[in-house]
C-alpha cells in the first residue's frame, strides 16, 4: 500500500512539473527579447496591438474575455470585432454578470448587450516590443447591471 502511495505522489509531481514547463514555454521570448511564436499563434500582426488577459496571455480579436478573474462573476462573450487597429478596437458582444444575490455562489448570471472599445495602446511591460491596449470601455446598449453606469471604463492588464 505504501509503495502505491509513493508512486502516485511521484506521478502527480511529474505531471505538475510537466504542466508548469509547458505553461512557461507558451510565453517564452527569443534571445532578442521579442515574443516567440506564441504571439504569432495568437494571430498578432506586426504593429498590431493585443489585449492581455489576467493570465498575461495576449489575444487578437478574442471571442470572449474574462473581466472578473478572481471569481469569474463578469465576462464578455460572443464578441464580434468590427475594428482592430493600431489605436483602437471595437466589438459588439454580451457582458455576462453574476448578480451575487443573496451572495455570489448562489447568484444568477444575467446577460447585457454591450459595445466594447479598446484604446490607449502602449508598450507591454512583459514584451516591450509588443503594443497592448491599455483601456477597455463598455457601453451598455440596453439594460445594465444594478449600480452600473451606462459606460464603464476598465484599465487592462500589463
Amino acid at each position: 500500500m505504501r509503495t502505491h502511495s509513493v508512486r502516485t505522489a511521484a506521478t502527480l509531481c511529474a505531471a505538475v512539473a510537466l504542466t508548469a514547463a509547458m505553461g512557461s514555454a507558451s510565453v517564452a521570448t527569443t534571445a532578442t527579447g521579442t515574443p516567440s511564436s506564441a504571439s504569432a499563434a495568437s494571430g498578432q500582426q506586426p504593429g498590431q496591438p493585443v489585449i492581455v488577459d489576467c493570465l498575461w496571455k495576449s489575444h487578437v480579436r478574442p471571442g470572449d474575455f474574462m473581466l472578473a478573474c478572481g471569481d469569474g462573476n463578469s465576462r464578455l462573450t460572443t464578441l464580434h470585432w468590427s475594428q482592430w487597429g493600431p489605436n483602437s478596437a471595437v466589438a459588439g458582444g454580451v457582458n455576462v454578470v453574476n448578480d451575487c444575490k443573496p451572495y455570489c455562489a448562489a447568484g444568477k448570471f444575467h446577460s447585457y448587450p454591450v459595445t466594447v472599445r479598446l484604446d490607449h495602446p502602449r508598450s507591454w511591460k512583459k514584451h516591450p516590443g509588443v503594443q497592448r491596449y491599455g483601456q477597455m470601455s463598455l457601453v451598455y446598449t440596453d439594460n445594465r447591471p444594478s449600480g452600473f453606469e451606462r459606460t464603464v471604463v476598465y484599465p487592462l492588464w500589463d
